[in-house]
Order: C-alpha cells, then sequence, then structure tokens
C-alpha cells in the first residue's frame, strides 16, 4: 500500500482540521505562538473558535505550535 493510500487527504476547511493537523493550525499562529485574530484569518466566528480551541488543545497535549 502507498503512502498516498494510508493517510487522509488534508483538507483546506477549517471545520475539518483536527488538533493533530499541525501544519494546517500554523497558518492560523504568529512565529511566536499567538493566535491571529479573525482580522487577518478571515474566518467566521464560528471557525475562529473552533481554530482557537484546537491551537489551545494542541498546546496543551504539547504537539507544539
Amino acid at each position: 500500500m502507498s503512502n498516498e493510500e494510508s493517510q487522509p487527504a488534508k483538507s483546506r476547511n477549517p471545520e475539518n482540521f483536527t488538533f493533530l493537523d499541525k501544519e494546517s493550525l500554523s497558518r492560523y499562529t504568529t512565529d511566536t505562538g499567538k493566535i491571529l485574530p479573525r482580522k487577518y484569518t478571515g474566518l467566521t466566528p464560528m471557525q475562529q473558535r473552533k481554530i482557537s480551541k484546537l491551537i489551545k488543545k494542541s498546546r496543551h497535549m504539547q504537539l507544539a505550535l
């Protein structure tokens, strides 16, 4: 089985991210690790809340963003 078949496709929709998607969540943080505001991310309020919770969960699980 090839590597492409074993891993699910990455979604570009922020509502489908998990706290394990380090690369995807890093788009919504600064170099110092702060969460970017909606003004810069362009997310809806509901998406921004979900992204913030996922980033905080990832930090708590020490997956470091």
